[in-house]
């Protein structure tokens, strides 16, 4: 397809409501300053399928938990990948885009994350702590999430669970790319209030950290959002690493920032497209 501008088709859930979040708010923002350089269609994800190929590139932001739509997130990346849909973000992403069995891969990588373990005979490895977190293997928003203590490990499914430690931690922070390039970093003081966040200004050593699992994900095209905690000792370890469709925040940036970061995304849009086509 050409046309004078390329067209993008945002797939949001403007509907959805999340703790602490105004995804409709972001969306209606984002999608409104990429109008400036695209002509842009607003749909839900379960629209998208029937939509997606009358359009030079399909933006998946604010688009909820797919465990809520499964099947058709499954039937939209399939059909994506039988057409040669271009997909922002790139559909390769090997973090949550593809569940949590990430963590498990990096604990035995030995990358800085918060240790994981997916079978009773690796229980072994994680350190001792009052309480442990289970997380479903595909979940998300923290569905599904429960605290257990040791004693109750043994008595798991462990066919769709993870299991960590519960640490304590002095703060979590973000750290926000487009492609593989850093944009901003925010952090919630308070560990009780997660999505109550200030502008951060990252050391070497923090960006270091979190470039290093940006660069380890396959995705050359898109928004990735590294989450990570500070712990007692001043070690940073991975929570998240969202690649899909990463809540950004924007309204805590200051405006300037706010314009970087849209000016960049869309000059990424553009290159996407162009090396589609």
């Amino acid at each position: 397809m050409s046309t004078a501008r390329p067209r993008v088709l945002y797939v949001t859930d403007l509907a959805f409501e999340a703790k602490g979040r105004r995804y409709c708010d972001e969306d209606i923002y984002l999608s409104s300053r990429l109008r400036e350089d695209f002509d842009v269609a607003l749909c839900h994800p379960l629209d998208a399928v029937a939509l997606m190929e009358d359009f030079d590139v399909v933006v998946v932001r604010n688009s909820g938990p797919v465990l809520h739509y499964q099947a058709a997130y499954d039937a939209f990346r399939e059909r994506a990948a039988e057409r040669g849909v271009l997909v922002y973000n790139q559909l390769s992403g090997k973090a949550d885009m593809a569940g949590k069995q990430y963590l498990l891969d990096l604990t035995a990588a030995g990358f800085p994350v918060i240790p994981t373990a997916g079978r009773p005979q690796d229980l072994e490895r994680l350190p001792e702590a009052a309480e442990y977190v289970v997380k479903p293997r595909l979940g998300a928003d923290s569905i599904g999430l429960e605290f257990v203590s040791r004693d109750r490990l043994a008595d798991l499914v462990y066919d769709d669970v993870l299991v960590q430690p519960r640490i304590d931690f002095r703060y979590e922070v973000s750290f926000y790319f487009v492609d593989h390039a850093f944009q901003y970093a925010l952090h919630a003081p308070r560990p009780d209030r997660r999505w109550e966040l200030a502008p951060y200004e990252p050391t070497a050593q923090d960006l270091a950290f979190a470039q290093r699992f940006v660069d380890w994900n396959d995705i050359e095209h898109g928004i990735q959002r590294v989450d990570a905690c500070r712990t007692p000792e001043g070690a940073l370890l991975l929570v998240e690493l969202e690649d899909l469709n990463p809540y950004l925040s924007l309204e805590a940036l200051a405006p300037a920032a706010r314009d970087a970061f849209v000016t960049t995304m869309k000059a990424s849009v553009h290159r996407a497209v162009r090396g589609a086509a």
